[in-house]
């Protein structure tokens, strides 16, 4: 069998990582099996976490709604069967931004549905 040498192929495999574990502390930033978990754990949670911080802002917006909403007596599932029922198609974001800068606007598009 032909040797193989990887020394160029394999630092730079390793440099890959000890590059995306920058800034992690001690052991985590500087030694490589330790570094690739680390890494491999930090991509996992950034995963995750683009997908939470969708719901997070769906939460948020739909608070916003709500609380704007009840200031004119009525709740949030209310409003939003309102809107589909007069045909208003704004968004969930787009009526929350709505509620908190623009209030007089955001009021009568409720008065116009109900």
């Amino acid at each position: 069998m032909v040797r193989v040498k990887r020394g160029n192929v394999a630092r730079k495999r390793r440099k890959k990582i000890l590059n995306l574990a920058k800034g992690y502390r001690g052991a985590h930033s500087r030694l490589f099996r330790v570094a690739n978990q680390q890494v491999m754990k930090a991509l996992r949670y950034s995963y995750v976490g683009r997908k939470q911080k969708k719901r997070m802002f769906r939460r948020i917006w739909i608070t916003r709604i709500n609380a704007a909403s009840r200031v004119n007596g009525l709740t949030y599932s209310r409003v939003i069967h309102n809107f589909k029922k007069s045909n208003i198609e704004l968004n969930r974001k787009m009526l929350a931004q709505l509620a908190v800068l623009d209030t007089p606007t955001f009021n009568e598009l409720i008065n116009v549905s109900k």
